[in-house]
């Protein structure tokens, strides 16, 4: 075991030395030195190591990522050319669906105004169909008035002919014991003036 004294006697000595050496010897060097020892680093190592990063980070960049970067860019134009699009198909959609709808209302609105006329003018060419059968009954049965009133005279006509030469007869058998030639024919020429007058 070490005595206390002697220990101490051994510090004192490290620690004179310790200061002597600091003394002679630059300390940012020592320092440098000191990590070194102490740490394990290597300045030119770590310095290559840099240099190798910064290499394969640069060809990383321009031949991996840059590429990758460039075809997410490219997708996300897409996606989003894609979906305005749709939106401006959408929109046209709603637009021509629009225009049918009216179109469609457009189409019922005339179509119900042309029914309308149809029947407007079927109903007027009814009216006039019937006022002109109407026209034409009313001239049939004026001339089957005509026609009658003409069969009549022509039947009374012939009736009073036939009924004076009944008459002539009649009168000539009755007269003709009492009467002569002369009277005779006097009376027949009379009668069938009155007949004819008549």
């Amino acid at each position: 075991m070490i005595s206390l004294p002697v220990l101490a006697e051994v510090t004192g000595q490290v620690a004179e030395a310790t200061a002597a050496h600091a003394a002679s010897v630059n300390p940012i060097t020592e320092l440098i030195r000191g990590f070194g020892i102490n740490f394990g680093v290597n300045l030119p190592a770590i310095i290559g190591q840099i240099v190798n990063f910064c290499i394969v980070a640069f060809v990383l960049w321009k031949f991996a990522f840059k590429p990758v970067l460039a075809t997410l860019d490219e997708r996300q134009k897409k996606i989003a050319d894609g979906l305005r699009y749709a939106e401006e198909t959408k929109t046209r959609l709603d637009s021509a669906q629009q225009e049918i709808a009216d179109t469609l209302k457009k189409a019922q609105i005339e179509a119900a105004a042309i029914i309308e006329q149809a029947r407007k003018a079927s109903k007027e060419l009814a009216e006039r169909e019937a006022a002109a059968a109407t026209e034409r009954a009313g001239g049939i049965i004026t001339t089957a008035q005509q026609a009658i009133e003409l069969e009549k005279q022509k039947m009374l006509a012939e009736a009073r002919t036939e009924i004076a030469r009944l008459v002539i007869a009649t009168t000539q058998r009755v007269l003709s014991k009492e009467l002569n030639d002369a009277d005779r024919s006097r009376y027949n020429e009379a009668a069938a003036r009155e007949l004819t007058s008549a």
